[in-house]
């Protein structure tokens, strides 16, 4: 793929450090349900956000089969409807996949805004598949998650693509 001009070049993603990132976001979820937050319709979903994340830099390695996975086991885990986590996930790791090639055209806060979407069709989906479930309406609060992961996607875009830059080279005759 051609990249942008003024893009830097990355190193190859190691498939362990992709692993312990989405074990990380995983154990980081689990953690923030159990907490005082307990579930708290506000509080930002990490897993949404570093899968998301995967499925735009690594759409190969990162799609819908682990989002499917991750989402199941965050069914269990949270003793939601066994289904629907991973409905949500899915999508998202299909919309993330479907746009990645674009998305990695815009420089960082750009792509913020691009992946808003993605994070509130998300959140819709799961509030209906709630509500249909016999769920009650957790509020308007209910829509603060997406904003709060758009607003995460720099700051996780930078600690995620850390490994992976080059250092500068000082040599100016090499052309990578």
């Amino acid at each position: 793929m051609i990249m942008p001009r003024g893009q830097q070049l990355l190193l190859p993603v190691s498939p362990l450090f992709m692993l312990l990132t989405l074990l990380f976001s995983f154990l980081l979820d689990m953690l923030q349900s159990m907490s005082w937050l307990g579930n708290a319709a506000w509080a930002p979903d990490w897993l949404a956000l570093v899968l998301v994340f995967w499925a735009i830099h690594q759409p190969l390695k990162v799609g819908v089969g682990v989002a499917f996975l991750l989402g199941l086991l965050t069914d269990v885990h949270q003793t939601s409807l066994l289904g629907q986590h991973a409905l949500t996930y899915t999508v998202q790791g299909y919309l993330a996949t479907m746009i990645h090639r674009r998305i990695l055209w815009f420089d960082v806060p750009s792509q913020a805004l691009q992946v808003l979407p993605v994070f509130m069709a998300a959140q819709l989906l799961e509030l209906s598949v709630r509500i249909a479930a016999g769920g009650l309406f957790p509020g308007w609060d209910f829509l603060l998650p997406p904003v709060l992961q758009a607003l995460m996607w720099p700051v996780i875009t930078v600690l995620l693509l850390a490994p992976q830059r080059r250092a500068p080279d000082p040599d100016k005759h090499r052309p990578l």
